[in-house]
Order: C-alpha cells, then sequence, then structure tokens
C-alpha cells in the first residue's frame, strides 16, 4: 500500500506542479455552460431543463482534454516501461495513477459547479443533485479514459483515436447522469443515480485490468 500511495502522491505532485492543466480543464467546463444560455436565450425554465445534458456533455468534453496525459508522459521518460518490472503488479499501479487522474479531473468539475449553477439557473435541489451525480458519473468517465488512453499510448495520433473509443463506452453515464434529474423533478427515488453509481463501481474496478493490459501489449 506504501507504493500505491507514493504513485499517487508523484502523479499528484506532477498534476499541482502543471497548474495550467488543471485550470484549462475547469475554464473549458465553465465555459461550455456559459455559452449555452446565450445559444438558447433567456428563456430560464428551458435552460434549467436543458442543465442536465449541457452540465454532463461539459464534464465528458473536458474529461477527453485530460486523457492523454495519464501515460503519454511516463510513456516518453520512460517510466511506464520501469513501472512493467515494478515489484506490485502493473494493475494496481493503474488504479493508482487513476485515482490520482479523477482527483486531478472529476474533483475539479465537482468544484466549478457552483458557477455552473448560477448561469444554468438550478435551483438548490438540482445543484446538489448535479454535485451528486458528477460525484458518482465522474470516476467511470475517468476510467473508461483510462482505458482509452492505455490502448493509443503508443501511437503517434492517440490523443486523436482515444476519444473515438471512449464516447460510445461513456454514453451509459450521460444517459444515467441526466435521467437523475427527471426522476427528482418526480419526486420518485432515484434508480438512476443508482445505476450511475454502479456503473462506476464497476468501469473502475475493471479498467485497471483491461488498461493494464493493454500497456503490456504496447510495451511488446
Amino acid at each position: 500500500m506504501k507504493a500505491f500511495g507514493a504513485i499517487i502522491a508523484r502523479d499528484l505532485s506532477l498534476g499541482l506542479r502543471q497548474g495550467g492543466d488543471l485550470l484549462t480543464l475547469v475554464l473549458f467546463f465553465v465555459i461550455v455552460g456559459v455559452l449555452m444560455p446565450f445559444a438558447v436565450g433567456p428563456d430560464r425554465p428551458l435552460l434549467a431543463q436543458l442543465a442536465p445534458a449541457i452540465i454532463w456533455v461539459a464534464a465528458l468534453l473536458a474529461q477527453l482534454l485530460s486523457n492523454e496525459r495519464l501515460f503519454r508522459s511516463d510513456f516518453d521518460d520512460g517510466s511506464l516501461a520501469v513501472f512493467r518490472h515494478a515489484s506490485i503488479p502493473l494493475e494496481l499501479v493503474v488504479a493508482a495513477k487513476l485515482a490520482a487522474h479523477w482527483l486531478l479531473t472529476g474533483l475539479p468539475l465537482i468544484a466549478a459547479m457552483p458557477i455552473l449553477a448560477l448561469m444554468l439557473g438550478l435551483d438548490g435541489q438540482g445543484f446538489w443533485l448535479a454535485v451528486f451525480s458528477l460525484a458518482l458519473g465522474t470516476p467511470a468517465l475517468a476510467a473508461f479514459g483510462a482505458i482509452g488512453a492505455a490502448v493509443t499510448v503508443g501511437l503517434k495520433r492517440g490523443g486523436l483515436v482515444a476519444p473515438v473509443l471512449v464516447l460510445p463506452l461513456s454514453l451509459p453515464v450521460l444517459i444515467f447522469g441526466s435521467g437523475a434529474f427527471d426522476v427528482a423533478r418526480l419526486g420518485g427515488s432515484s434508480q438512476a443515480l443508482l445505476l450511475l453509481g454502479a456503473l462506476s463501481l464497476l468501469s473502475v474496478t475493471l479498467a485497471p485490468f483491461a488498461a493494464a493490459l493493454a500497456l503490456k501489449i504496447s510495451g511488446e
């Protein structure tokens, strides 16, 4: 577990050192949400109705911007080859990097939600539901992004190919994340939130194995 924690601390330190990437991620997420009111117009009820889809599309696009750096820098400087021969399994290394990746990408999006809630006209219930659904769903987006990044890490233009692989996998996250708002408006128990949490749990559990296998193949 010390090695696991050391990898997380290493990736967090490197990510925070490159503060511009983190700022770009948050600004992109906010800008997408800010532009929508200008496109839709001053109709606040319509804007509030479209808010779930806007939030999740913005979160997905922001995640896609950051997925390539998950393994690319380690591949370029040779750290990935060292990880393959480390004393801990490569799957555990990927799991640690995935945890750090979510802390650097998913958590900032959740922290930026107050700005988006204000621009999209969400009430208190809508705001907390957006925060809760993002907390449940962004781990799945990060897990799918890790798989796409691992598959394309050896390609020269992997950053262009990875989104093509990640987008189909991410569709259920967008469906359940947006559907959670509809259930809340009806006043019922949110099965969409339960499915979203289950999807994240399953994807986070399986993604390290799939990504590690792709990294091993890329190193052969």
